[in-house]
This record gives structure tokens, C-alpha cells and sequence, in this order.
């Protein structure tokens, strides 16, 4: 693992995309700055200030696309309920890729992959994280948000929560890659509070209303008995 900290910048995914054949395997970028930051579908990712975490992850497993790499985002949030937990909150997973916290989303990621000449030159696993904010920022944003020192009622220690996340990101990774997504689905499951209820998902302009009935083995959700791989819970 190789950390590389930049003072300020638009976007580490940005970042990691324009210098990926730069970086090597397994980077991390982060920055407490980011001023242009991007979720899924060109959504904005608001910066709350410098005492918050932008980072993204470098990832060249290899120079082919292989299936576990789509649950990479899974692994990810997976990683993240966990560290949020050991900090004293009760977070869960939105499927695929959000940390919520009571209904208040707290972190986001967003994964991307990168292809020259239809060789895979990377992956890079985006995250924002919301640690610490002030109440009256939230009015900016029309969804319901939070951070990590609202909820605890106290500051938080960026740097320790950032070495906390990426030392148990990579802990895993390995042994991740060889099992696929039924290395972490028991583990997964116990964050996602969904399954057995209707829920609507967004899928391809799509909406799609039904019981989800499980997480598949290969980390699917299953609505209305057909299987989705892509979308986002409303």
C-alpha cells in the first residue's frame, strides 16, 4: 500500500483517472479539500470543509475484467459500516453503494474503471466521507445527510478514522478477490435492513417496485424474482 495526500483538489477519482498508468497498484489518494467531488450518474458530492475525508483507492489486480471486481463496491461499503461501527454509531448499508446512519446518508462511494486500447489499466474505488460538519451546512443539500461528529457529539480524529478504514480495507482484499462475494455476504448482511420489505429501485431510468427477497450469492439484490445488479434503492 502506497499513501499519496494532496492539500487540495476537484476530485481524487478525477485525479486517479487522469494518472493511473502513474500509479501503481494499490495507491491510496486522499485529500481533506475536495472541491468538485462526484457520486454515481454525475451526481455532486458537497464539500463540507476541511475536517472531512475524499480518498480513493488504486486497484490493478489484473489487465482483465473479472466478475468479483463488480463487487468490489459491496466490499467497500462493507468495510466502511464496519469502521463506522467500531466508532460508536449504527450504520447501514443502502444497497449498492451509501452508508446510512438512521435514514441520513454519511459516506458514498463510487467505482470506476479505466480501459486503454480494451486493456484494464485500473479500478479506482472513490469515498467520500462525512466526519465532521456543522448542522447549518446540511441546508445546502436536499437530502437528508449527517456526519460522523454529529452523531457522537464530539470531534473526530480524521487521520485515526482514515488509517482505521484503509488498514482494514486491504486486511481483506486478497483473500476478497479469491472468494468473491460470498467472502463477505454473512457479514454484509447483517448491515442492510431491506430485505423482506417493498422497495422501489431506479434502474436505467427504470423504476422497479417490489419485495426484495435476498442478496444473491453473487451479490444480486432479487425484486419481484428477477435480479439486479445495477440501480439504487428510493
Amino acid at each position: 500500500m502506497k499513501l499519496k495526500y494532496l492539500e487540495e483538489i476537484n476530485s481524487t477519482n478525477s485525479y486517479c483517472k487522469d494518472n493511473i498508468l502513474n500509479l501503481e497498484d494499490r495507491t491510496v489518494v486522499y485529500t481533506f479539500v475536495q472541491t468538485s467531488g462526484r457520486g454515481r450518474f454525475a451526481r455532486k458530492w458537497v464539500n463540507l470543509g476541511k475536517d472531512n475525508l475524499y480518498l480513493s483507492i488504486v486497484l490493478k489486480p489484473s489487465s482483465v475484467l473479472m466478475p468479483v471486481y463488480s463487487n468490489l463496491t459491496q466490499y467497500t461499503s462493507l468495510i466502511l459500516a464496519q469502521t463506522f461501527m467500531e466508532s460508536g454509531v449504527n450504520p447501514k448499508i443502502k444497497w449498492p453503494n451509501d452508508i446510512l446512519i438512521d435514514g441520513k446518508k454519511i459516506s458514498g462511494i463510487l467505482a470506476e474503471t479505466v480501459f486503454k486500447n480494451g486493456e484494464l489499466k485500473g479500478i479506482i474505488i472513490g469515498v467520500g466521507i462525512n466526519l465532521n460538519a456543522d448542522a447549518k451546512d446540511f441546508l445546502q443539500i436536499d437530502k437528508l445527510v449527517t456526519s460522523l461528529n454529529i452523531e457522537l457529539n464530539k470531534t473526530v480524529d480524521k487521520i485515526e478514522f482514515f488509517e482505521r478504514f484503509i488498514n482494514k480495507f486491504f486486511d481483506g482484499y486478497d483473500l476478497f478477490l479469491k472468494e468473491g462475494f460470498m467472502f463477505i455476504k454473512p457479514k454484509y448482511e447483517q448491515f442492510i435492513d431491506f430485505l423482506g420489505k417493498e422497495i422501489t429501485i431506479n434502474n436505467l431510468d427504470e423504476k422497479i417496485v417490489g419485495i426484495a427477497k435476498e442478496i444473491t450469492n453473487d451479490g444480486a439484490i432479487v425484486i419481484n424474482d428477477k435480479k439486479f445488479f445495477t440501480g439504487d434503492i428510493l
